[in-house]
């Protein structure tokens, strides 16, 4: 039983990623390249992702295959979608204004998860996409002395990525 655990969790670390952008005809010139960590950032502190705009309705694909394990509503992000991907990875689509998928659905990159909206606290915002990525696995040499630095072992630049 252990071994086959061991060997899972391994092959999710090896499955390669293949990311992509997730929102339709998105550009560097969409988002800042700064962004990312960025502070003061509201009631969380520090921006722990990416905001990619554009007109609200554009689609939203999942930026690599996985599983998608909440697609729903919550206070913040509003219409959200979480995918569990490659690596051990979660990948968020929050502020959406539809979501075309559900709970526990197979997608692939090609997949449309939604579309940009201002769902949540983006209400009265410029449409956007906000995108974060959390590994499960935490990388603990990533932590530093930034104001909430220790999260850095969870949370990953996606902008890299792009």
């Amino acid at each position: 039983m252990l071994l086959s655990i061991l060997v899972i969790l391994i092959i999710g670390l090896l499955l390669p990623q293949n990311l992509k952008m997730p929102v339709k005809g998105a550009t560097a010139s969409d988002y800042h390249a700064n962004s990312y960590w960025y502070y003061p950032w509201g009631r969380s502190v520090t921006h722990k992702g990416v905001d990619v705009f554009a007109a609200k309705g554009t689609p939203v694909t999942a930026s690599t295959y996985g599983l998608v394990l909440f697609a729903g509503d919550i206070p913040v992000g509003g219409k959200v979608v979480v995918l569990l991907g490659p690596k051990w990875r979660l990948h968020y689509y929050a502020h959406l204004d539809e979501i075309n998928t559900k709970h526990f659905a197979l997608v692939s990159s090609k997949s449309l998860l939604g579309t940009v909206g201002t769902s949540g606290n983006a209400a009265g915002k410029a449409a956007h996409l906000h995108y974060s990525m959390v590994t499960v696995i935490p990388y603990i040499w990533r932590i530093d002395s930034d104001r909430q630095g220790w999260k850095k072992m969870f949370y990953l630049n996606p902008i890299v990525y792009f």
